[in-house]
């Protein structure tokens, strides 16, 4: 027991002896410190500022990324565009002959199958020939009886003359002679014209076609009497190689065809093209041929408004039967080099119509553009755009003027637009979300935009013009300075 309280008085004064040394150390630096000038004292500030920003670099977050608007945006368009009409046609033969009777009498026969080919001057009916088979009988005989009385008065003529030169014959006698040989000549000469005139009755009873086509059924039975006195017509031939289709046209239409500078049954050789048409038949299949316009009424029908325009189409194959209706596509002109969007990249609000269009910055920037006429999906765009510049077709649907977007291809596109770089990663779960998010806002804005949508300037379909033409009215061009 005397042992340990001897180690405790030791350690007892040993740290009694540390504690006064400490508490001399503690001294000397307070000591130190109030000997210290101002300047060491901003020394001091200073790298303890530095350690503490050093600090704070080394042990703060990191910050989360940045997410970007991912879009979709595809290069502007630029191509010939073509722009049609539609209308309502008939087709009509190329030639349609009617074959009637042109004498009177008892048909005797028919030559040919009903609906089948006949070939010109095939022959068809035949009427019964008797009365002017005995026509031409007589009219030979009174020919030759006139000739014969000619021939007399010729000799007593050449009789007469030597004698009157003789003094043998008075004058009288020689003018007699000469007018009796004058008379029986022009008795021949009736003769010869009455006979031909038999011949051809005798010939029209042969009835035979006058061009090559398809004929119609017959008219009149066998046996019926036909001909000036009784029913003339006999059957009909039809000529439809090549048809013609006849379709009306407004006035509005001649006067916005004039504009383009385009005649229409007129050839232009110095044009690319020409005004042809397509028709579809009624099983909604398009026929193969196309057809050029050939012919345009010079006037207008009072009553309905309207000018007759015809096209000759090919018709090898015997498709088309006049008396057809069909739906005709007339090309009315072609825009060259037009800027074209598609539907889906535009947003149509009660101030007109406007895109967004990327900058190389991948800024959006929101666009104001007047449309022009509506083909098929795309629209074209007659002004507010250029040809070098993209469009965002994908995605806009929170983008305001702008904002920094991410692009992205355009999906199933071949010829999508160069990825840009983003500032910063953007994770798989928040495209996924962007993407879904996007069909949902399409389907709204197109609701949008059809109730929204304002009046257009080529009410095209109405007037038979060009389908589905629009033209945004009533755009607000000083709300973008960039729109020319």
């Amino acid at each position: 027991m005397q042992v340990d309280s001897d180690k405790l008085m030791q350690y007892g004064t040993k740290a009694l002896e540390k504690g006064r040394a400490a508490k001399n150390a503690l001294s000397r630096f307070f000591g130190k410190i109030k000997q210290l000038q101002f300047k060491h004292w901003i020394i001091i500030l200073v790298v303890l500022a530095a350690i503490g920003v050093g600090l704070w670099f080394l042990l703060k977050p990191e910050p989360e990324p940045v997410q970007l608007p991912i879009v979709s945006a595809q290069p502007v368009e630029v191509k010939d565009m073509e722009l049609y009409g539609e209308y309502v046609g008939r087709i009509r033969a190329q030639q349609f002959v009617e074959i009637r009777a042109r004498v009177e009498g008892y048909l005797e026969s028919m030559l040919f199958e009903e609906g089948t080919y006949v070939k010109k001057d095939q022959l068809l009916f035949v009427i019964d020939p008797k009365v002017y088979q005995a026509r031409v009988e007589g009219a030979k005989a009174s020919l030759s009886k006139n000739k014969a009385l000619a021939q007399k008065a010729e000799r007593d003529l050449n009789r007469i003359q030597p004698l009157y030169e003789q003094d043998a014959a008075s004058q009288l006698d020689l003018d007699n002679a000469i007018a009796a040989y004058e008379s029986a000549i022009a008795e021949v000469q009736m003769s010869e014209a009455n006979l031909t005139q038999a011949e051809i009755a005798l010939g029209y009873t042969s009835v035979r076609s006058p061009i090559s086509g398809y004929i119609s059924e017959r008219s009149v039975d066998i046996g019926t009497l036909v001909g000036p006195g009784g029913k003339s017509l006999l059957a009909t031939v039809v000529k439809s190689d090549t048809v013609q289709v006849d379709f009306s046209m407004t006035g509005l239409d001649y006067l916005r065809s004039k504009e383009r500078n385009v005649n229409l049954g007129q050839k232009v050789d110095d044009r690319k093209w020409n005004p042809f048409i397509t028709i579809t038949l009624v099983d909604n299949t398009v026929y193969p041929y196309s057809g050029l316009v050939d012919f345009a009424d010079p006037q207008v029908d009072p009553q309905t408004g309207t000018f007759t325009v015809r096209a000759a189409i090919p018709n090898p194959d015997h498709i088309l039967l006049p008396g057809q209706i069909t739906r005709v596509k007339l090309l009315l002109d072609v825009r060259e080099n037009a800027i074209v969007v598609p539907q889906k990249a535009l947003i149509i609000d009660k101030g007109g119509a406007y895109i967004f269009v990327v900058r190389p910055d991948s800024v959006c920037e929101q666009r104001f553009i007047e449309l022009g006429p509506e083909i098929g999906n795309s629209v074209i765009v007659e002004r507010g755009l250029a040809a070098d510049e993209q469009i965002i077709v994908e995605g806009y649907h929170k983008l305001v003027h702008g904002t920094k977007v991410q692009l992205v291809p355009v999906p199933g596109d071949s010829t999508s637009v160069e990825t840009l770089p983003a500032s910063s990663p953007t994770d798989t779960s928040t495209r996924i979300l962007s993407d879904s998010t996007q069909v949902s806002s399409d389907s709204c804005r197109k609701k949008d935009a059809d109730s929204l949508r304002p009046p257009f300037k080529d009410a095209g379909r109405d007037s038979g013009m060009i389908p589905g033409t629009m033209a945004a009215q009533g755009i607000q061009q000083d709300s973008n300075p960039n729109l020319d």
